[in-house]
C-alpha cells in the first residue's frame, strides 16, 4: 500500500479497478560483463534446501511477439547458470515450450532489486504480455525500460541476468516453499546466462521462503481478481487471503447480502477465479475481514453446519498444498458466516 501510495483500507478495491493504459518507454540499451554469479550474495535459507537460492528474481521472457514476467525460484547450478522452476501452464512454461518446439531457446532476463510495483504485477494474472504496462498504471503512467542483447526488455534493476533457457535440464529442490513444507525434487529447465550487469554498490534482494513477504506478493494480487469476480454476484466490501492460510489457501470476503443465497455465490466465484483456495469464509459488514478474531466470532454465531458450510470434492487443489491428492484434486469448504436476512436484529452486537 506505502509503495504505491494507496490506503491500506483501500488497496483491494482500488487494484480491483487497475486499467492496462500504461506507457513503456525505451530508454536504450543495457550493458553487460561477464557472468559471475558468485559476486552475488545469493542465500541458503533451509537445512535441507538443495542450496543456494534467488527467491526474489523476476523472469522476463520474450518469444513469438508475446512478452512475460514473472517470479521464479532459482537453484544456483554453477557460476554461470540457475535451475528454475517453471510451473506447468503458467505464462513461461508455455513460451519456453514453444521455443523448444520451433527448435529455439527463449530469451531470458532475471532482474533482482526493482521498484515494489514491478514486483507486484510480475506476481499478478494479467493478460500475456500486460505485466510491464500493468505496472507502469501502478507506478503512475509510464515505466522505463532498457533492453538486453537477447532482444528482452527490462526495467531499472540492482541486478540484470541475461541469458536463455534451451534443453537442458537437471534436479531442483527440495526447497521451503509457501506453507513452510519441503516442495519435492523435480527434473527442471537450465538458464544459461550470457551477460551480467551489476549497479555500483547494488542491494541484493532475497525473499525468505514461506515468511510474511512471500506469502502477501502469492496472495494479496489475487484479492482484487476475487473482489471482482464476488462483485458479479453480490456487493462485496473487501477480501483479504490470511496470513494463517500461508496467504494462499484461505479467502475472508466480506459483502452487504441482498439475498439470503449471496454469501454461497460468493463462495463459488472466488473458486472459480483462485483455483488454488481451499477454504473460503464471508462474513457481513460488521466484521473485520483481517482480525481473525472476529472471523471466528461470525463462525461461532452465524454459522449453522447443516446449512451454511459447502463442501466441494474432487476440486483441482494446488501443488503446494501437502494434502492434495496425486491426481492433483482436493477437496474445498466455503462456510456462510453471515446473518440471517430478517433477523438481523437477533445478531446485534452491542457496543458503546
Amino acid at each position: 500500500s506505502l509503495a504505491l501510495s494507496i490506503p491500506e483500507s483501500e488497496t483491494v478495491q482500488k487494484l480491483s479497478l487497475a486499467s492496462y493504459n500504461g506507457k513503456v518507454i525505451d530508454d536504450g540499451t543495457h550493458s553487460f560483463s561477464e557472468v559471475d554469479l558468485r559476486r552475488i550474495p545469493v542465500m541458503h535459507h533451509f537445512p535441507l534446501d538443495a542450496g543456494r537460492y534467488i527467491t526474489s528474481g523476476i523472469v522476463f521472457s520474450s518469444y513469438g511477439g508475446v512478452t512475460n514476467a514473472s517470479i521464479h525460484r532459482m537453484l544456483v547450478h554453477d557460476e554461470k547458470s540457475v535451475v528454475a522452476r517453471l510451473v506447468e501452464g503458467r505464462h513461461t512454461y508455455a513460451l519456453h515450450r514453444e521455443a523448444l518446439e520451433a527448435g529455439e531457446r527463449l530469451p531470458v532476463a532475471v532482474v533482482i532489486g526493482v521498484h515494489p510495483a514491478v514486483t507486484f504485477a510480475s506476481c499478478t494474472r494479467v493478460p500475456k504480455g500486460k505485466e510491464l504496462i500493468y505496472a507502469a498504471g501502478l507506478l503512475g503512467g509510464e515505466i522505463r525500460v532498457r533492453y538486453c542483447r537477447n532482444g528482452v526488455a527490462v526495467p531499472d534493476a540492482e541486478i540484470v541476468l541475461e541469458g536463455y533457457i534451451g534443453t537442458e535440464v537437471t534436479d531442483e529442490g527440495p526447497f521451503v516453499d509457501i506453507t513452510g513444507t519441503y516442495d519435492r525434487v523435480r527434473q527442471q529447465p537450465v538458464i544459461e546466462f550470457t551477460g551480467m550487469h551489476l549497479k555500483k554498490d547494488f542491494i541484493y534482494h532475497g525473499i525468505l521462503p514461506g515468511g510474511n513477504e512471500h506469502k502477501m506478493l502469492m496472495g494479496a494480487p489475487y484479492e482484487p481478481s476475487i473482489f471482482r469476480a464476488v462483485a458479479g454476484v453480490t456487493e462485496v466490501k473487501n477480501v483479504v487471503l490470511t496470513t494463517g492460510g500461508c496467504g494462499y489457501f484461505h479467502a475472508v470476503i466480506q459483502v452487504r447480502k441482498h439475498t439470503q443465497g449471496d454469501a454461497k455465490n460468493a463462495i463459488m466465484a472466488a473458486f472459480a477465479t483462485h483455483t488454488s483456495l481451499k477454504h473460503v469464509v464471508v462474513v457481513d459488514e460488521d466484521i473485520d475481514p483481517a482480525d481473525p478474531r472476529d472471523v471466528e466470532y461470525a463462525i461461532a454465531t452465524r454459522v449453522r453446519g447443516d446449512q451454511d458450510i459447502m463442501i466441494i470434492t474432487g476440486a483441482r487443489g494446488s501443488s503446494l498444498d501437502p494434502c492434495r491428492l496425486e491426481n492433483g484434486t482436493n477437496v474445498k469448504v466455503g462456510v456462510d458466516a453471515t446473518m440471517v436476512l430478517g433477523r438481523e436484529d437477533e445478531f446485534l452486537r452491542a457496543g458503546w
